[in-house]
């Protein structure tokens, strides 16, 4: 189920700008490997070869990946076209896993 919570999409243009969060999927596979991500955001507008290998590697390697309204990702942080994003360990990542779980 996406998150629907909105303080999180307020608090992910934040992110961004504080050097958080990191686009591409590409970029998300790298830092899912080498275990710099702390979770993944998954926008559900994503297409199922994109979902699949992101969801296939979050599993291998443990890292939680929650899902975002269809085309939320992109629009929260002024980057439209974003579907996949990780964030990476620290209080600010913490925060946001917290408003992700709720």
């Amino acid at each position: 189920m996406p998150i629907e919570h909105e303080p999180f999409y307020s608090l992910l243009g934040i992110a961004m700008r504080a050097g958080v969060l990191t686009f591409g999927q590409d970029g998300v596979l790298k830092a899912i490997g080498s275990g710099a991500a702390g979770f993944v955001l998954l926008d559900s507008g994503a297409s199922d070869n994109t979902k699949k290998k992101i969801s296939d590697s979050c599993r291998y390697h443990g890292v939680e990946v929650y899902e975002t309204i269809a085309d939320r990702l992109g629009f929260a942080v002024g980057k439209p076209g974003r579907m996949c994003a990780f964030v990476a360990k620290g209080t600010l990542g913490d925060r946001l896993l917290e408003l992700a779980k709720k």
